[in-house]
């Protein structure tokens, strides 16, 4: 089983790959495009137990609790730190 701090830092790295910064520096990312990206399909079992375990450590923020495939699609996934 993988670690969830190793996990959670593959998503960040992710996030800056997929993601676009705003006017304010930050990077974000729409769930549709993490969850179909196929690296990202390889290298996390659990996208959306990631996700929950990021946003409670305040490494990332998005509206909503669980995030699901299709309704969900264009949530911002907002990386709060580096």
């Amino acid at each position: 089983i993988m670690n969830v701090e190793h996990e959670i830092s593959l998503l960040v790295e992710e996030i800056r790959r997929l993601g676009t910064k705003n006017a304010d520096g930050q990077v974000s990312v729409k769930f549709g495009v993490l969850f179909a990206d196929e690296k990202c399909a390889n290298l996390f079992e659990a996208l959306v137990g990631t996700l929950k375990a990021a946003k409670r450590r305040k490494i990332v923020t998005y509206q909503g609790e669980l995030l699901l495939q299709g309704v969900h699609d264009n949530v911002d996934i907002m990386l709060l730190q580096d």
